[in-house]
């Protein structure tokens, strides 16, 4: 049985979450995912020391107490957090943004896409990046 992959996805908009939600149903990896409102939520949980660190974090750059680009640095800049694959998941196609974001630290950025099939098609492709590979036999 391959092993779950954790994620975190941080956007303060419920119906984005809810798509994320539904486009994991239909990407082909065991995935464990978890939903935060805000960054300050989301650093609580990390610094909590009986919680099990995710292996990627889905993070919107536009929200309310703190925003993305805060919650990126916040991230990288903490040791225990490093490992940490940041994917900036925002509606900005903004180049300026993107650059930034990956000046920062980001993992990738990806622009929130109009179609659900293409949303399927970017997480099929990041969820493959880091799955663990397993042998298979024919």
């Amino acid at each position: 049985m391959a092993q779950k992959i954790t994620c975190f996805l941080v956007d303060d908009d419920r119906e984005d979450q809810e798509i994320f939600m539904m486009a994991l149903e239909d990407v082909n990896y065991e995935i464990s995912l978890r939903c935060f409102d805000d960054g300050v939520a989301l650093l609580d949980t990390l610094h909590q020391k009986d919680e099990p660190l995710p292996q990627l974090v889905f993070l919107d750059l536009n929200m309310a107490k703190m925003n993305g680009k805060e919650c990126l640095a916040a991230l990288v800049n903490d040791e225990t957090l490093s490992d940490i694959r940041i994917i900036i998941y925002s509606t900005s196609s903004n180049i300026k943004d993107i650059n930034e974001s990956k000046k920062l630290g980001a993992f990738d950025y990806i622009v929130k896409p109009a179609s659900f099939d293409t949303l399927v098609t970017t997480l099929e492709r990041i969820f493959g990046s880091v799955a663990p590979k397993e042998k298979t036999s024919h």
